[in-house]
């Protein structure tokens, strides 16, 4: 709040006025990537019709769905079907782009590494979320019959849930080998110190702790350093689930010694709805002879694949779990989107992220105070809050009147809405029009 307080004392303009939003806008460095992307209009997400809308931007705070879709994404798109014309299958080796589709793995690797903490040869991509997630378990969880349960939070997104039932169920082990980290009663939030108390009761008996980056509903940030440490003492595997957190939260996987991690590329990536889905594996599980992973044509070293032996040698690091060939037209998308981050320093992005999601719930709290109930955590959060509202009939009157407007953000009933400012393509003028139209639907 001090640089939002500084720049309203600086420049005249009230904190709830348009005024100040404008004026944060205007001194935003990072405010040209916008045009990196392509803004549906209002009419054409579901707004109310006429003609000043045909050409109006819609209010779009969902990247925590699926991002919008960079002009970038279009174009590498565009070149690889160009390929695809022209070459036909040479183009696995000759490229006009010098992005061979053999080795296309590795401009996208190497270009979502930094975003997640990683080193390029921790990072894989392939396949989608939840598919991953079981690729990694089939390696990483290896219950006995003392150590068989995996920790996951009580409200996990129901794919989670339901990979980790079916992979209790797989090995035939009692319900009581998931173990879930419920909220104290009456709160939506989970106490670091209670995920820590937990695994120190139960440790001797869990095999992997699987949690969530960033918890989709309430918008919570997991401490990963801590809560993975602790659990690696207590000699469980740690992978994290951070469909939420990739591209939204700072991220240092390597550093944090995680085992493993799975994300999609939909959400703040902005790779197109569906997207090609990444994963990290720690280095130093790279020659991990004991870990027993599902293999494929392209786990096998590239160098000799070709060879067509029929005896296995391994990729290196992360590529050493891939299966198949690298999906050309979902990958060329995420390629483009990621060219999109290398023109900011993450830390340029994280700190507007940060202003804005202050911003939000200043206004919020201010012109909207009383009828909302902000779940998501002021210390532990990233790009969204998630607001409750008092009764269903409210929250319906609120979502319809943003609807009505253009703005576009995200249900879940029955009464919470969860907006998220993207610091990539979002301006501070979307956050004050948003609270404005929510203002005036409590109003009436």
């Amino acid at each position: 709040m001090d640089k939002l307080r500084a720049v309203a004392v600086e420049s005249g303009a009230g904190l709830v006025s348009a005024q100040f939003a404008c004026e944060m806008d205007s001194r935003d460095s990072l405010a040209h990537l916008r045009s990196e992307f392509v803004v549906p209009k209002v009419n054409q997400v579901g707004g109310e019709s006429g003609t000043d809308n045909e050409d109006k931007e819609c209010i779009y705070l969902c990247g925590n769905s699926l991002g919008l879709q960079p002009k970038r994404a279009r174009r590498v798109v565009c070149e690889e079907l160009d390929e695809w014309a022209h070459k036909g299958v040479t183009g696995h080796f000759r490229h006009a782009q010098l992005r061979p589709w053999v080795s296309y793995r590795e401009p996208v690797v190497a270009k979502m590494a930094p975003i997640v903490g990683a080193k390029p040869a921790e990072v894989g991509v392939m396949n989608s979320l939840t598919t991953n997630i079981h690729l990694m378990l089939a390696a990483f969880y290896r219950p006995t019959a003392q150590r068989y349960k995996i920790l996951i939070e009580s409200k996990a997104f129901p794919s989670d849930h339901y990979a980790v039932e079916s992979q209790i169920r797989w090995h035939e082990l009692p319900t009581n080998a998931m173990l879930l980290a419920e909220p104290r009663p009456g709160e939506h939030t989970l106490h670091t110190n209670d995920i820590l108390d937990l695994i120190a009761r139960e440790g001797a008996s869990i095999a992997v702790v699987m949690l969530s980056g960033v918890q989709y509903y309430t918008g919570q940030v997991f401490e990963i350093a801590r809560i993975t440490a602790a659990a690696q003492a207590a000699g469980c595997v740690v992978g994290w689930d951070l469909a939420h957190a990739a591209g939204n939260v700072p991220l240092r996987l390597h550093d944090w010694n995680v085992d493993f991690a799975c994300w999609c590329t939909y959400k703040y990536m902005n790779s197109g709805p569906g997207g090609i889905a990444g994963f990290f594996v720690h280095e130093r599980h790279t020659d991990n002879s004991d870990l027993r992973r599902l293999l494929g044509w392209w786990s096998h070293d590239q160098h000799t694949r070709f060879d067509m032996t029929n005896e296995f040698v391994p990729s290196p690091g992360a590529a050493g779990f891939e299966l198949s060939n690298t999906p050309i037209l979902t990958s060329a998308a995420l390629l483009g989107a990621l060219q999109v981050f290398e023109l900011a320093p993450l830390h340029k992005l994280h700190q507007k992220s940060v202003l804005l999601t202050t911003y939000l719930e200043h206004l919020l709290l201010t012109r909207v105070g009383s009828h909302i109930q902000i779940i998501t955590p002021q210390k532990h959060r990233g790009a969204q809050l998630s607001l409750l509202f008092a009764s269903e009939r409210v929250f319906t009157r609120v979502f319809d009147a943003l609807t009505r407007a253009g703005v576009v953000c995200d249900e879940r009933k029955p009464n919470c809405i969860r907006i998220a400012p993207v610091p990539l393509y979002n301006s501070f003028s979307d956050v004050w029009q948003c609270v404005d139209i929510i203002h005036s639907a409590l109003a009436q």
